[in-house]
């Protein structure tokens, strides 16, 4: 059951990332990043075990808005636009154009 479970959140659930400059607690009835930076993220799902999916979301440092940002929230989001998750965390930055910025989300179906 745990396979069948990862295998439709990797597969089926997982479909976009977005990035932020918000840092505030996540609260249950959050829908969004706080602070959402709107650019272009890559996201990349794959189980890496039975039960385990592992999420990378990559961001150009050229893209909309990256240069000078100081990044402090990451999200990902289902094809409806339905925060499945957010992780804020100490400020990562100031971006610059030429640098690329991954992020990495493990998680574990028990």
């Amino acid at each position: 059951m745990k396979s069948l479970v990862a295998t439709y959140i990797q597969g089926t659930l997982i479909n976009n990332g977005k990035i932020g400059l918000g840092g505030n607690s996540t609260y249950s009835t959050q829908t969004g990043l706080d602070v959402d930076l709107g650019t272009s993220v890559t996201l990349v799902a794959t189980k890496s075990d039975v039960n385990v999916i592992e999420v990378h979301l990559v961001i150009s440092g050229n893209s909309t808005g990256m240069t000078s940002s100081v990044i402090r929230e990451a999200g990902v989001f289902d094809s409806s636009g339905n925060l499945l998750f957010r992780h804020n965390f100490d400020g990562v930055g100031p971006v610059a154009s030429n640098e690329t910025l991954e992020f990495f989300f493990f998680l574990e179906v028990e």
